[in-house]
């Protein structure tokens, strides 16, 4: 047995900080090219129309108040934080070099949101479930590449937490198909 691994705890420190950087070195080549700061710009201000589509649409849908919460209101809390997100990377992201150039990659998040957009507009005509579930489906195995395992039981979990958490926890009426 040589020195190294007669030390208590001698080699693995040294082992675990190689394996540390070989993968961030694997990662470091994986990643797509750096972008500049035009890309920090059109990164905010994508994310800022989405915040104000949706705090527009979450407006429509009545705030109500914090005692008797209206369906709008959560929603316009999320698009707020998603605005005054979007305006400090406005701010400070040109400054930043940590932006990556557009790729096959980017395209996910907008059929995400093209995906949520299409959940909203099914929910009041066929109720929650069936395109909770279709929405969680996709954005699990499509998006997210999970197996169809995973896909169906996370979905339908999620599906039915969100559904007592709102229906019953929260006491929001859902739109219902059944």
């Amino acid at each position: 047995m040589s020195d190294e691994h007669s030390r208590p705890g001698g080699g693995r420190g040294d082992i675990l900080a190689e394996l540390e950087a070989e993968v961030a070195h694997e990662l470091e080549e994986q990643r797509p090219p750096a972008g500049g700061p035009a890309y920090q710009v059109a990164a905010a201000l994508v994310t800022l129309a989405v915040g104000v589509l949706g705090a527009v649409l979450a407006y429509g849908y009545g705030l109500g108040s914090l005692r008797r919460p209206g369906p709008g209101l959560w929603p316009f809390v999320i698009s707020t934080a998603i605005i005054a997100l979007s305006v400090v990377l406005l701010v400070v992201g040109r400054r930043l070099t940590d932006s990556e150039q557009f790729s096959r990659a980017s395209v996910l998040p907008l059929v995400g949101l093209v995906t949520f957009v299409g959940f909203a507009f099914l929910l009041p005509v066929i109720g929650f479930e069936i395109p909770a579930l279709l929405l969680s489906i996709v954005w699990l195995r499509f998006l997210g590449g999970e197996s169809w395992r995973s896909t169906i039981a996370v979905s339908v979990g999620t599906v039915a937490a969100f559904y007592a958490l709102f229906l019953y926890g929260l006491g929001i009426p859902l739109p219902h198909l059944f």
